[in-house]
C-alpha cells in the first residue's frame, strides 16, 4: 500500500507512519517538517497546508490511502482538492476526528446517536477560541465524507502513551509503580477511558488497509477510575478526595498545571469518557493494558528530560492530603 500521512512528525501521525513502515508499506509524510522528523523509512514532502499542495505531493503515482489529522477546514479542502478529485486516484481517506464533536458531554451516545456540535466551516485560531475545536472537526468530517470516494471517520477519546505532548497521562505515568500515597480524584466509580497512541495508530493503518468505511469512536474500554489508578500504581495507597473538596481547594479538572489530569466533574461529564468501545474492537482495534501504557510512559519520561508532565506537583498533592485529613479528623 502507498500511504500518505498528512503530518507524520508528531505523536499520533508519527506513530501511524512508523507502524505503516513496519508493515512494509510505502509511506509519504506531508508536513512543514518543523516540529520533528518523520520515522525512518518514510519520505518527507514539505507542505505548509496554509498553501496549495506542492507538485511533489502527487509525484510517484497515486496513493492507496490517506490519513489526515487536520483540524482546520481549509487544510482538508486543499488536501481533498489535490488528492481525492483527480481520477484515477481514489485513495481511501482515514480522517482522525475527536469525541469533542459530540455536543453533550453528559451523554455517552456514539455515532448515529449523539448530537454533534454545529459545524464551524471557516478556520479558527484555537488559541483564541478553544471551544471551536469540536465544530471545526465536524466541518472537516463533512468535507471528507462528501468528497472522498471512500472514507472512514475515527473519533478518538483521550490519546495517551509515550510521546504525549499534552502532559495529561504523563501525570499518571509518573506514578507508575509508586508505592506511597496518592490522591484519587472524585468518585472512584466514575468511568474513564484512554487509548494508547500505538494501539490507535496500528488500528488506523488497519482501517486503511481494509478500506473500512463509516464512523467509529476510537476509544478503549471504559473502566472505573479506581481500576485505572489500580493498574497505574497497584501497590500505592489511594485516598479518594471528593469533587467538592477538590473544587473548593482550587484544583482544576482535566488538564493544566493546577489540575489533576483525566479527572472531570460529574455528572456534567459522565459521558465524555464512557463511550462504547465495542464497535471499534469489532472493527479490529486491539488495546493493551493501562498498566503497560503507564509503565512505558514512565520509561519515556525518565529518558526524556524535556517531556511535559501536566497536573499538580507532588508537594501540592501532599498538601491536599494533609488538608483533607485536618478537615475529616
Amino acid at each position: 500500500m502507498r500511504l500518505l500521512v498528512l503530518g507524520g512528525t508528531q505523536f499520533l501521525s508519527r506513530a501511524v507512519a512508523a507502524d505503516a513502515v513496519r508493515r512494509g508499506h510505502e509511506v509519504v509524510c506531508a508536513s512543514r517538517g518543523q516540529s520533528g522528523t518523520v520515522p525512518p523509512g518514510a519520505t518527507l514532502v514539505r507542505w505548509d497546508r496554509d498553501q496549495d499542495a506542492p507538485a511533489a505531493l502527487t509525484e510517484g503515482g497515486p496513493y492507496d490511502a490517506v490519513v489526515d489529522v487536520a483540524r482546520q477546514p481549509s487544510h482538508v479542502r486543499r488536501a481533498l482538492a489535490a488528492l481525492a478529485a483527480s481520477p484515477p486516484s481514489d485513495p481511501h481517506w482515514v480522517f482522525v476526528s475527536t469525541i469533542s464533536v459530540y455536543a453533550d458531554d453528559a451523554d455517552p451516545a456514539g455515532p448515529g446517536a449523539g448530537r454533534l456540535e454545529d459545524p464551524v466551516p471557516d478556520d479558527v485560531d484555537l488559541a483564541d477560541e478553544p471551544d471551536a475545536y469540536g465544530g471545526l472537526k465536524v466541518a472537516c468530517e463533512q468535507l471528507v465524507l462528501d468528497a472522498a470516494v471512500s472514507a472512514v471517520v475515527v473519533r478518538p477519546g483521550l490519546i495517551v502513551g509515550p510521546g504525549d505532548p499534552s502532559g495529561r497521562f504523563a501525570y499518571w505515568g509518573r506514578r507508575a509503580g509508586d508505592t506511597g500515597e496518592l490522591v484519587g480524584p472524585g468518585d472512584p466509580a466514575s468511568l474513564v477511558q484512554v487509548i494508547d497512541v500505538r494501539d490507535l495508530a496500528a488500528w488506523i493503518v488497519t482501517l486503511a488497509e481494509r478500506r473500512t468505511t463509516g464512523t467509529l469512536d476510537a476509544v478503549g474500554p471504559a473502566m472505573p477510575f479506581a481500576d485505572l489508578v489500580g493498574e497505574v500504581a497497584p501497590e500505592a495507597t489511594v485516598t479518594w478526595l471528593p469533587d467538592a473538596f477538590l473544587e473548593a481547594e482550587g484544583v482544576e479538572p482535566w488538564t493544566g498545571p493546577g489540575s489533576i489530569p483525566v479527572w472531570l466533574p460529574r455528572p456534567e461529564y459522565d459521558g465524555m469518557l464512557a463511550h462504547d468501545a465495542r464497535p471499534a474492537l469489532d472493527a479490529g482495534l486491539v488495546v493493551r493494558s493501562v498498566a503497560e501504557t503507564a509503565r512505558d510512559t514512565r520509561a519515556w519520561l525518565e529518558s526524556d528530560p524535556a517531556a511535559r508532565i501536566g497536573g499538580i506537583t507532588r508537594e501540592r498533592e501532599a498538601d491536599l492530603l494533609a488538608r483533607w485529613r485536618a478537615r475529616t479528623t
